[in-house]
């Protein structure tokens, strides 16, 4: 039987109030079985492939349920913890059926965290879910081939898909760009990219890439990289 316990809890440090909310997933739920009550939306650019690749550790048995507050605060907050917003489900009202949707679908994407934001008799329920992603830098590379690097004349790492909302974003890379230095270090190859990522991370840097023939400099602010 799925319940919902919440309870009241000071947080020290002038945090706000939230109170922790645990949700059991159904038994014998699967993602097919979501009630069509839910209205359920992917975050661009989170797909189950992007977010597997992204992961931080294997899904969790059950989410960390807890009340949010604000979504763009919650967003913010948990970002900053290295948990990335993966999807949200709508509900016309918090009931019994909802409860059922929203932890089928926890269960279905994995989730790490799940925020609930009951409603209000004038406005629709709603729970964002959150998976931990290693994002200090939020885009995936790869070593150049052979002739790439004989063409450019030294080492680096080709940039694949960026994620939204994360570092690599921010500073504006796109598909395509080859990165030779980060932090004034020369790039010889994915391994040592990755290094200077883990020895960086937190850290504003300066990549320099070439996009197109040209040389461009781009500022960086390197996330934490998330814990196991």
């Amino acid at each position: 039987m799925l319940w919902l316990v919440a309870a009241a809890c000071a947080v020290l440090g002038g945090c706000a109030t939230m109170r922790s909310v645990h949700v059991e997933p159904a038994l014998g739920s699967e993602a097919a079985a979501v009630p069509e009550a839910e209205r359920y939306s992917e975050e661009p650019g989170r797909d189950a492939a992007t977010v597997a690749a992204f992961r931080a550790a294997p899904p969790s048995v059950a989410p960390q349920w807890a009340d949010g507050a604000d979504p763009l605060t919650d967003r913010n907050r948990l970002g900053a913890e290295g948990y990335a917003h993966v999807g949200t489900s709508r509900f016309a009202r918090w009931d019994e059926r909802a409860r059922t949707a929203a932890a089928a679908r926890a269960q279905a994407l994995g989730a790490d965290r799940a925020l609930l934001y009951a409603g209000t008799a004038a406005s629709e329920a709603a729970v964002a879910y959150y998976v931990r992603f290693r994002l200090p830098f939020g885009a995936t590379f790869r070593d150049l081939r052979e002739d790439e690097r004989a063409a450019l004349g030294r080492g680096g790492v080709r940039i694949g898909s960026v994620l939204a909302g994360t570092p690599a974003e921010e500073a504006n890379l796109i598909g395509g760009d080859v990165v030779v230095a980060i932090g004034g270090i020369a790039v010889a190859d994915r391994t040592g990219f990755q290094a200077e990522l883990r020895r960086l991370a937190g850290r504003r840097v300066m990549l320099e890439l070439i996009r197109n023939g040209e040389t461009l400099q781009r500022s960086v602010r390197l996330g934490a990289p998330a814990q196991p």
